[in-house]
């Protein structure tokens, strides 16, 4: 079992050890932010602080899951980069193409252990047979937290032989896959026109069921036309999908 995360410690250390216990406002309080909710243009969250105490100010016109993650992401940055004043847009928090050094990377990182911590969601995972949308929102729903935060975080547990695949209409925005992947199992940068991204993207289909098909659909590795995968996409905001793709055990390293 992996050491616990700085956030993860803050749980720890407060007693938090149940989702609905994790108070978002409440956990600021006792680093010394305070949280205030203010209509915010162009910005998700900010946060002001010298180097004892910090106002995270965050978009009071985004919705819940929103919220809590902005919050979470600004305690990250108090965390990592106290002193500093930060803005985040919309495109600064969740922005999975940054590296893990990235101060954005590592503040969302931080925000990902403090409402979905390892030793919370895996309990839960350990009870689903496999990762679909409807398992993911469960557990969101338990944290309060977003679809697609809670995939990642499954993607990341590597007890599924699943990874998380990002498109927009000019290509491959992002990919999140299980930690001991086989290296040639890295997506194309084109969706192909036979994946149900493709058809959500540029056809507008609505099919958000699990499908099986060939895994050069998404692969273009030698014999992926003789590996069989499954694909479940979903819409996300700004013209992008989302796809949990399903691997053989075998591309586990």
């Amino acid at each position: 079992m992996k050491a616990p995360t700085p956030a993860e410690r803050i749980l720890v250390e407060l007693g938090i050890s149940e989702p609905k216990d994790i108070d978002l406002e409440a956990i600021a309080c006792c680093r010394k932010a305070m949280v205030r909710y203010r209509p915010l243009c162009g910005c998700e969250a900010m946060i002001v602080g010298t180097t004892r105490n910090a106002v995270i100010t965050v978009n009071s016109q985004s919705g819940p899951e929103r919220r809590r993650f902005s919050i979470a992401h600004e305690l990250g940055h108090w965390h990592h980069h106290r002193g500093q004043e930060l803005f985040c847009s919309a495109g600064d928090i969740g922005d999975r193409r940054r590296d893990a050094l990235h101060p954005e990377r590592q503040a969302d990182d931080f925000a990902s252990d403090l409402i979905l911590p390892d030793f919370m969601v895996r309990p839960l995972a350990m009870k689903i047979k496999k990762v679909t949308i409807a398992a993911a929102d469960d557990i969101a729903g338990e944290f309060t937290a977003s679809r697609t935060a809670t995939l990642i975080k499954l993607a990341q547990l590597d007890r599924f032989p699943i990874m998380l695949v990002c498109h927009d209409r000019t290509g491959l925005r992002w990919f999140s896959p299980h930690g001991r992947f086989e290296r040639w199992w890295w997506p194309t940068k084109r969706l192909d026109s036979q994946t149900y991204a493709y058809e959500m993207l540029f056809n507008g289909s609505d099919d958000g069921n699990p499908h099986k098909m060939p895994a050069d659909a998404w692969f273009d590795f030698k014999g992926a036309d003789r590996q069989e995968i499954t694909e479940q996409s979903f819409r996300l905001w700004g013209e992008q999908v989302l796809s949990i793709l399903t691997l053989p055990e075998r591309a586990i390293a």
